[in-house]
């Protein structure tokens, strides 16, 4: 019988792209190369019987060109409060198994890497408020990412942006900020002032649900 999933978590990921990142929509990167960090806490999930409420993981990705062309390298850090089925089914969702082919950006992400680095197991700190585009993830002596608000150079006021992708593999709207990150496990990044993407993921293993996925106009909350 079929692996059966879901997964409904928050998300903060930054890449090396100004603000609005290009592979939003489709377009070149904006250096000819990538490099993104991804972090995630589920609020509700489970692979078949196994229920993954409340861990966290981290993705960690680098593209020497265009993602599309592959050749690219990947880690995963995840939470030591899995136990060892938590942690085998979280590995098996993030590197695209048990998912209909190009229906998630796990298995997207995951058809362009040819290197798959050790997944590594550490307490992950996640705070990630969507609606305040503000998120801080800390693994201690591996990473520190922090997202912020876009400020408006005029007004100097916090700017409220989004991108609505109502046929997404990842999300249907993103509010958009700014993004730091220090990485320094098996693949190293240093990304500041760049990207910086807040959603939710609620998807399964044929792709993302749309049923409660927030408005485009209005709010980024939970329906």
């Amino acid at each position: 019988m079929p692996d059966k999933w879901t997964m409904h978590a928050k998300e903060f990921s930054n890449c090396n792209c100004p603000y609005g990142c290009p592979c939003q929509f489709s377009s070149p990167a904006t250096h000819g190369f990538c490099e993104a960090i991804g972090s995630s806490v589920i609020e509700e999930g489970n692979f078949n019987d196994i229920k993954l409420d409340g861990l966290k993981f981290i993705g960690i990705f680098k593209w020497p060109g265009q993602i599309a062309d592959g050749n690219g390298r990947s880690q995963f850090i995840i939470d030591e409060r899995a136990d060892k089925k938590q942690r085998e089914t979280i590995k098996k969702i993030v590197h695209g198994e048990s998912t209909a082919p190009g229906s998630t950006h796990f298995y997207v992400f995951n058809s362009t890497v040819s290197e798959i680095m050790p997944t590594l197991y550490a307490p992950i700190q996640i705070d990630i408020d969507i609606d305040a585009r503000r998120a801080h993830v800390r693994v201690e002596g591996l990473v520190e990412s922090r997202g912020e608000p876009l400020i408006n150079p005029f007004s100097g006021q916090e700017d409220r942006k989004g991108i609505h992708l109502p046929g997404g593999f990842e999300y249907t709207y993103a509010e958009v900020g700014s993004g730091n990150s220090r990485v320094t496990a098996g693949l190293q990044l240093g990304l500041t002032n760049t990207y910086g993407q807040f959603c939710w993921l609620h998807m399964n293993q044929d792709g993302v649900i749309r049923d409660r996925q927030p408005h485009f106009a209005g709010n980024a909350s939970r329906k």
